[in-house]
């Protein structure tokens, strides 16, 4: 059986693509690769936001859901997301950056050996920078070359993700039996998983924790984790492994950039399994990634009806030129 290679992107809600994208882009200067549509809602915006070429375990991605509420932060849920940076003196720089844009941030914390720095965008979403200055293990991404950030700081990829469960019995049975992640390390309610090559691209936190309630879907929240197959062979493996487990699967789903595999491993919790190509690089050039509506060829007929249904939104930055500081 082929092993899971680590984390490949997470998709959370927004209340607003707009407010996302200045965010993604002019604080944490991470690339918009691919503006396009929620393939199974053609109204709502699905914004992905990666490395310098969307490289597989570098995207975060997000839905707009419109009229969606607020969610409920709580147990049973994907509750944080976390993003690579280079090094200890990098956590350092984002904390100036973030008390400078008025970012809230909790301070430099240790978990697990390595630096880390949480905080959280407009939305109370949940995020964390960790720092790579001793890791090894699954390689980082190429940090956006012409983005606001000193290439030294940037970010570069996603680190850990963070899951909270109110019955870590189940949770981890299903870490380690079915998708063949190891237990690594334990901090007082904090369960470390690993997978493949490790490192913090392929690292996944349980958190348990049977006293919060439950965490209710919504915008401010994540909506699945996704985690990386060589291809569309091995994703098909995965589907006999998780339908002999007695898990509900998707089957295989083309979205174009990459192929997917779905399956809910508790009530509340979607995990993805997706190939790591064909990639982001298929349909725009390198210089212009990101700035105009892309839609999979079988969306194409549709774009006169799409384009009415989602408004407009300038994603252009190869006419800019970052200070980067």
């Amino acid at each position: 059986m082929n092993s899971l290679k680590g984390v490949h992107h997470v998709t959370a809600i927004t209340s607003s693509a707009e407010k996302n994208y200045e965010f993604f882009t002019f604080v944490l200067g991470m690339r918009l690769v691919k503006k396009t549509v929620n393939q199974d809602d053609i109204q709502t915006y699905h914004l992905f936001f990666a490395d310098d070429t969307g490289s597989p375990g570098t995207d975060m991605t997000f839905f707009d859901f419109p009229g969606i509420p607020k969610g409920v932060h709580g147990t049973d849920e994907i509750s944080k997301t976390s993003f690579r940076v280079p090094s200890d003196t990098a956590i350092e720089y984002w904390v100036k950056r973030f008390d400078r844009l008025e970012v809230k941030h909790s301070g430099i914390t240790e978990q697990f050996g390595k630096k880390t720095l949480s905080f959280v965008d407009f939305d109370d979403q949940q995020y964390q920078l960790i720092s790579d200055e001793n890791n090894k293990g699954v390689e980082a991404g190429t940090p956006w070359q012409n983005g606001p950030i000193p290439l030294e700081y940037a970010i570069t990829g996603l680190g850990p993700i963070f899951v909270r469960v109110s019955n870590f019995d189940y949770f981890k049975d299903m870490m380690q039996k079915v998708l063949s992640f190891k237990e690594i390390a334990q901090e007082g309610s904090f369960h470390l998983f690993e997978v493949g090559e490790g490192g913090n691209g392929a690292q996944v936190v349980a958190e348990y924790n049977a006293i919060l309630p439950q965490a209710r879907q919504g915008y401010g929240t994540v909506h699945h984790a996704a985690f990386r197959v060589d291809d569309r062979s091995v994703l098909e493996e995965w589907d006999k492994r998780l339908r002999s487990f007695g898990f509900q699967t998707s089957g295989f789903v083309d979205r174009f950039f990459f192929g997917s595999l779905y399956s809910r491993v508790s009530p509340q919790i979607l995990f993805e399994f997706a190939t790591d190509g064909p990639g982001f690089m298929g349909d725009e050039p390198y210089e212009t990634l990101g700035e105009k509506l892309s839609l999979p060829p079988f969306l194409e007929p549709k774009r006169e009806q799409i384009e009415r249904l989602v408004r407009p939104i300038d994603t252009v930055r190869s006419t800019q030129q970052f200070i980067k500081e």
